[in-house]
C-alpha cells in the first residue's frame, strides 16, 4: 500500500474572515482520503481554532501574525524547521505575504515539497494604498519567487489575469479555483434562530452587510446608502464584524443621526442566519479578491447588491444576472438598487451556476491539480 501523503495547509491564523474560512474549508474538504493533513498556523489563535477536527493535526509556528513583510518575516525560519523535519509532500499557502514565506522557508530547507501559492488578494491595496518598502519589494519578491512553485491558484479568473500582469508572467500561467463555500453546512447554519429582535416578522427590513471592519471594505458608503433609503421607506442596517474602522463608522453612524436604525453587532460565527432573514445583502468593497459573503448570500436565496470592484463580484453575478452591480463609492446608486430590491426587484439565481462554487466542484479541482485520485 502506497504510503498516505502529508499535505501542509499554511494559513495566518484562525480569526474570523474570509480567507481563514475558506482555508478551513479547504482542509475539512479533503477529510476522508487516505492523506496526512497539517494545519501549520503562524500563530494558532482565532474563533474558528475550535472548528478545526481533530483528525487534522494542528501545528503553531508561534511567531507574530502581521500582514507586514517584516513581521510574517519572522515565520520563515520556524516554517524551515517544520519543513526539515516533517518533510510534506505538499506545502499548500495561502495570501502573497505568507507565500512569500513559505517560497523563502522551502528555499532555505532545500525542501522537495511541491509547493502551492494561493492567492486570494489583489496587490492594489498593496500598491496604492500602502507605505514604505512594502510597497516595491512586495511585487518584486512574488515577480521572483512566483515561478518557483509548483502551481500558483487566483481564487477568481479576473485576479488571475491582474496578477499575471503585475508579475510580469506568462498568460493563463496562473490557475483559477473557486473557493469551496457551499455545502450542506451552509444550508442548516441559515435555518438556525436569530435572537435580534429586528429580525422578527413584521419588522422592517433589514439590509445586512458582513466583513471585516476595515478600508478595504468600505462601509461608509453603505451607511450613507442607508441614510438615503430611510428617507424613502422605513429599513434597519445591520453589519457583521470586527476591526479598525468601527470607532469611525461608530462616529459616521452617530453624524447621520442612525443610532436607532444602524447595529454594528460584531464578528459571528454563523452570518448565515442573519443573511437568510434579511431583505437584501449589500456588498460595498473597494476591491476583493473572490467575496466568499456574495456566494454565501447568493447560494442561501437573498437578494444582493454589490460594488462592481476589484475582483470577483462581476464573475460571481454573472455580470448583474445574478445581483445588482454599483460602481465603488456611489451611495446613491447603491441606495437605489437597494430600494429596487426592497420594492420586491429580485433575480432568480439558476442552481447550475451555484454548482461551481460548492466545496465539491472546488475540492476536486484542487485534487485534480495535486493529481490525487478521488476516493
Amino acid at each position: 500500500m502506497n504510503k498516505p501523503l502529508r499535505i501542509a495547509f499554511l494559513l495566518p491564523n484562525l480569526k474570523g474572515g474570509g480567507l481563514e474560512r475558506v482555508g478551513l474549508n479547504l482542509i475539512k474538504g479533503m477529510m476522508g482520503r487516505n492523506l496526512k493533513l497539517d494545519l501549520v498556523l503562524t500563530s494558532a489563535i482565532g474563533e474558528f481554532l475550535s472548528d478545526v477536527p481533530s483528525e487534522i493535526r494542528t501545528i503553531d509556528l508561534k511567531t507574530p501574525m502581521g500582514f507586514r513583510l517584516k513581521s510574517a518575516a519572522e515565520s520563515i525560519l520556524p516554517l524551515k524547521k517544520y519543513l526539515q523535519k516533517e518533510k510534506p509532500d505538499i506545502v499548500v499557502s495561502h495570501l502573497y505575504i505568507y507565500n512569500i514565506v513559505a517560497a523563502i522557508a522551502k528555499i532555505l530547507a532545500m525542501s522537495p515539497t511541491y509547493l502551492v501559492l494561493v492567492e486570494h488578494a489583489s496587490l492594489y491595496e498593496s500598491r496604492n494604498r500602502g507605505r514604505g518598502t512594502q510597497v516595491w519589494l512586495l511585487p518584486l519578491l512574488m515577480r521572483y519567487l512566483y515561478p518557483l512553485a509548483g502551481s500558483v491558484i487566483a481564487v477568481s479568473q479576473s485576479l488571475a489575469r491582474e496578477l499575471e500582469a503585475d508579475l510580469k508572467l506568462k498568460p493563463n500561467s496562473i490557475k483559477t479555483i473557486y473557493n469551496p463555500v457551499i455545502n450542506e453546512s451552509l444550508f442548516l447554519k441559515a435555518k438556525e434562530a436569530v435572537e435580534h429582535p429586528w429580525f422578527k416578522e413584521g419588522e422592517p427590513p433589514v439590509i445586512l452587510g458582513v466583513g471585516r471592519l476595515a478600508t478595504q471594505k468600505d462601509f461608509p458608503t453603505l451607511i450613507r446608502a442607508f441614510a438615503m433609503v430611510r428617507q424613502v421607506q422605513p429599513a434597519r442596517l445591520v453589519i457583521l464584524g470586527d476591526g479598525p474602522e468601527k470607532a469611525k463608522l461608530a462616529a459616521l453612524i452617530q453624524e447621520l443621526n442612525l443610532e436607532n436604525d444602524v447595529a454594528l453587532l460584531g464578528f459571528t460565527k454563523n452570518p448565515y442566519a442573519y443573511m437568510a432573514r434579511a431583505g437584501v445583502f449589500v456588498l460595498s468593497s473597494a476591491w476583493e479578491g473572490l467575496p466568499t459573503v456574495l456566494i454565501e448570500a447568493m447560494a442561501i436565496g437573498t437578494p444582493i447588491v454589490s460594488t462592481n470592484c476589484k475582483n470577483g463580484p462581476e464573475e460571481i453575478l454573472d455580470g448583474g444576472k445574478y445581483g445588482e452591480l454599483v460602481s465603488v463609492g456611489n451611495s446613491e446608486a447603491m441606495a437605489q438598487s437597494i430600494l429596487g430590491v426592497l420594492s420586491g426587484d429580485r433575480k432568480q439565481v439558476d442552481p447550475d451556476w451555484l454548482d461551481q462554487f460548492t466545496w465539491k466542484t472546488a475540492i476536486q479541482n484542487y485534487l485534480n491539480l495535486l493529481g490525487i485520485a478521488q476516493s
